[in-house]
């Protein structure tokens, strides 16, 4: 728990701080070829084409992160293990800054530029569409695969953790995924849902702690969030009603006090960021909270 929460602050620190080396540094190249690499060889086409293909993708690597992971376990007082543990999670860690994103889609100034952004937002996937809603959509469900994903795995098995998600993601919807065969891609995403599943659930949760838990909890019920199956769908819907929920509090705030709210550009993705902001943070005290009780006891 504790590299895990080291390592999410080295992230977002140097996401901030030097977002062009580390974008350079989560640069995943590599992995296209060897995927490619893959999908060359013909004496393993009929496993590489079937429903288990992305395995022989995804598995080589992660064995490699287990068993660097198992070797670095308890030495020199686990530093080595906390330097590793750090490294994989800013490299898992994006690849691309979120509120660097959505700052650019406010802050674009023509439409050129807006559609860019907008693509750079969408990156990670959710909604398509360019609407206000769709953007606000996006954004929880980009925070999910940049953020909260890699940590919720990490925590839970440690670096093969975030390294298994985030290499799921590239081939499953990511930029690799055409590379896959259509039946290994599916089996890919289906692999892809079940991870996500679980974070998706935990950052409603969050979501309503964090806001507004009436309106959190009838979206997810509307949503069907309760459902066995494995769709993140939901998450969209509960953060649209979630931010809109707050916005609406926000204006009625102002008029109370007899003042009008400031004429912001797109007020629905600041309140997005700032929710999402919210729930990271409601994350990371629970996380020192349950570091603090195991020091304690």
């Amino acid at each position: 728990m504790f590299t895990t929460l080291v390592a999410v602050i080295v992230a977002l620190v140097l996401g901030h701080l030097v977002p062009a080396a580390i974008g350079a540094i989560r640069n995943y190249h590599w992995y296209g070829d060897w995927v490619r690499w893959l999908d060359a060889r013909t004496g393993v086409a009929a496993v590489w084409r079937g429903r288990y293909g992305a395995a022989l993708a995804v598995l080589p690597v992660v064995a490699l992160v287990a068993l660097l992971q198992w070797a670095l376990h308890g030495r020199l007082f686990g530093l080595p293990a906390l330097c590793f543990g750090v490294l994989v999670l800013v490299l898992c860690w994006g690849p691309r800054d979120l509120d660097r994103d959505v700052e650019a889609v406010i802050d674009a100034d023509d439409a050129t530029a807006r559609r860019a952004a907008v693509a750079h937002l969408q990156a990670a996937g959710g909604s398509v569409h360019a609407d206000v809603a769709s953007l606000a959509e996006a954004t929880l469900f980009n925070a999910m695969r940049r953020w909260f994903a890699p940590m919720f795995w990490f925590l839970l098995l440690g670096p093969l953790g975030a390294v298994l998600y985030r290499l799921l993601a590239l081939v499953a919807e990511g930029p690799f995924a055409a590379l896959l065969p259509t039946d290994s891609r599916r089996g890919a995403g289906t692999a892809l849902a079940l991870l996500e599943w679980p974070v998706a659930q935990l950052m409603v949760l969050s979501m309503a702690l964090a806001g507004n838990f009436d309106t959190v909890f009838t979206a997810w019920r509307t949503a069907e969030g309760g459902r066995w199956a494995l769709s993140s769908g939901f998450l969209g819907a509960v953060g649209k009603a979630s931010v809109g929920a707050e916005l609406r509090a926000e204006a009625d705030e102002y008029r109370q006090v007899g003042m009008v709210p400031a004429d912001l550009p797109l007020p629905e993705l600041r309140d997005a960021m700032s929710l999402i902001w919210r729930m990271l943070l409601l994350w990371l005290v629970v996380l020192a909270l349950l570091i603090i009780a195991g020091w304690v006891s």
